[in-house]
């Protein structure tokens, strides 16, 4: 299926036109080594609405073909049609019981895709991530790609690639070590880690 990403014509202006935009808001793009898809592509600290189009320019800049999950309130009509040309999956929070095997498939069966998921789930503060990036690139037995929105220095980072291998609890943690002291657009709603129990 077409989409924003792989629309002939359009998506090289649209691909001009986000590394205009990043320049000209003051953000830039870093990473240490080329991508290669596929993988699950996650960005935090996720604070503020700014994150979305920022994250959207770099999947443009970076010539990535994707989809991204939202809720399924924005899918409703009449814009269900354009939020899917545009990458969305739809996401009933209510009833997320098929989700991550269907997202899982979709990539398995798509080895140039990758997924954008925000994993706390909300632009408000919360106390901990949710799992389904998790569960989905250990399903689909891809990479996750740690992506920072790093505010005060205004950079998008790569962090590299992590590769989940089952110890869901341990292993989420130490994806979180890597954006220890990043914060977010609104600060106030940045994710903080906490310190480990000694007991």
């Amino acid at each position: 299926m077409s989409s924003v990403f792989s629309t002939p014509v359009l998506t090289p202006c649209l691909r001009l036109l986000a590394r205009a935009g990043l320049k000209l808001s003051g953000w830039k793009l870093e990473l240490e080594s080329p991508v290669r898809p596929p993988f699950v592509f996650i960005g935090a600290p996720h604070t503020s609405n700014w994150d979305f189009p920022l994250l959207i320019s770099t999947v443009l800049v970076l010539r990535l073909d994707a989809r991204w999950m939202g809720k399924h309130t924005l899918f409703r009509f009449p814009f269900g049609g354009l939020m899917r040309w545009l990458g969305g999956i739809p996401v009933n929070r209510n009833s997320p019981q098929n989700l991550v095997p269907e997202v899982a498939t979709l990539l398995r069966s798509n080895p140039g895709l990758v997924v954008c998921i925000p994993p706390e789930g909300t632009r408000k503060k919360v106390e901990k991530w949710k799992t389904g990036f998790y569960h989905i690139a250990r399903q689909a037995d891809v990479p996750i790609m740690m992506t920072a929105l790093d505010a005060e220095l205004r950079r998008i980072r790569l962090l590299g690639e992590y590769r989940p291998k089952g110890d869901t609890e341990k292993e989420i943690r130490e994806i979180q070590e890597h954006y220890r002291g990043i914060r977010g657009i609104v600060a106030a709603n940045t994710f903080q880690l906490q310190e480990k129990d000694p007991g």
